[in-house]
């Protein structure tokens, strides 16, 4: 195990009728915040009625942002920057899932930036201040609620990249499970892909003698298994819902990370070039390069591969190369199982693409921990996505 610092500074507010206390919490640092959100499905669910109910009772102005989508974009970042400087706020409400938060940090950040806060995410600035942030989950997926990363695509240059500060933990987060039962199977499902890619990340990253992390990567992985199928039958099955989204938050709030080495991260970066080229759901996405990436490179920690596909999926083979293989299998048949794309072709991205997400996965190669890769090694995971 490695030496490790652990601070997280955000406060989780758990539980159903929660989202009312959002103001009470927001007035301890702002009088007048930007809200923002996304296409209008939290005004759908009576989400919105409760945020600036709360918000007005304790006498908080705010202006708002709405249409952030999915695969948040750095346009919308910028418009939002300047409202925010416009209305002279104090702080951001973020009410949504991890498109909606990260765009949040990304504003808060550039508040105080001069110049392109797109300088963050190219490594030419660190923000050093932020406006305070205040989450109403709405989606479980990101961990963003509980971290200072955000992701965003820079649409003129086809990058989808992403930045973290100490700055930009949210102060408060506000997660009550019963708001997420309206969410489309698709939407659950793209979530367990996301959480399970951050566990995965953090898991095979090559580091030894991590007992208890591995202990607690694997509880999370079945137990969002457990409860995406226990979703799939019933969206509104609270206590399902409920250890879904704190399976979510624990997935990506440096807890799982302590002790190891950072993460890999191939897959995710290998994603997010199928996410800046195509604007291809995040989860869905992941579902096609992960099981492709672990069948790459298994070989260079088969034991770990293999301890994976006997505490997550209960395969007993003394064989340790068939284990991981059959265990990578399991894990691709289950996301088919819960109506993701399992192929590029699922994707309706075609073979002949390969070269064009390789040269943009290139700008940020080489990555990854557990094998560094090159072009040439993005290119043949593609391939093992066809």
């Amino acid at each position: 195990m490695k030496d490790f610092v652990f601070h997280n500074p955000t406060k989780i507010v758990f539980g159903k009728g929660k989202i009312s206390q959002i103001g009470e919490e927001v007035k301890s640092t702002s009088k007048r915040v930007l809200l923002v959100y996304g296409k209008g499905s939290i005004k759908r669910n009576g989400v919105y009625d409760q945020v600036t109910k709360s918000l007005k009772a304790q006498n908080i102005e705010f202006v708002e942002l709405s249409g952030i989508k999915p695969n948040p974009v750095l346009s919308k970042v910028n418009e939002g920057i300047n409202l925010a400087k416009e209305a002279h706020v104090d702080g951001i409400v973020a009410v949504g899932g991890g498109s909606v938060i990260d765009t949040s940090k990304t504003i808060a950040a550039g508040f105080y930036r001069d110049g392109d806060i797109w300088d963050a995410f190219i490594g030419k600035y660190k923000a050093k201040k932020s406006l305070p942030i205040y989450v109403v989950l709405t989606i479980s997926a990101t961990g963003s609620e509980m971290n200072g990363g955000a992701v965003i695509t820079n649409e003129e240059t086809k990058q989808k990249f992403s930045f973290w500060t100490e700055k930009s933990y949210p102060r408060v987060s506000i997660l009550d499970p019963s708001v997420q039962g309206s969410l489309p199977p698709i939407q659950t499902a793209n979530g367990a892909s996301d959480i399970i890619s951050h566990v995965f990340e953090l898991y095979f990253d090559g580091t030894k003698n991590v007992q208890i992390m591995d202990e607690i990567s694997e509880g999370i992985v079945r137990t969002v298994i457990d409860c995406t199928n226990a979703l799939m039958k019933d969206p509104n099955d609270y206590d399902a819902r409920a250890n879904f989204v704190w399976s979510a938050t624990l997935a990506l709030n440096g807890i799982n990370g302590t002790g190891r080495s950072g993460g890999d991260w191939s897959s995710h970066a290998i994603e997010h070039s199928l996410s800046a080229l195509y604007d291809v759901a995040h989860g869905s996405g992941l579902a096609v390069i992960v099981p492709a990436w672990m069948r790459y490179v298994y070989r260079v920690d088969v034991e770990k591969f293999a301890r994976f596909a006997n505490t997550v999926f209960g395969i007993d083979e003394t064989d340790q190369e068939k284990a991981a293989i059959v265990g990578i299998e399991r894990l691709k048949s289950w996301y088919k199982s819960i109506g993701l794309p399992v192929s590029l072709s699922d994707l309706n991205i075609p073979s002949k693409d390969i070269d064009k997400i390789v040269e943009n996965a290139a700008m940020r190669t080489p990555f990854g921990r557990l094998k560094k890769l090159q072009p040439s090694d993005v290119k043949e995971i593609l391939k093992l996505c066809l």
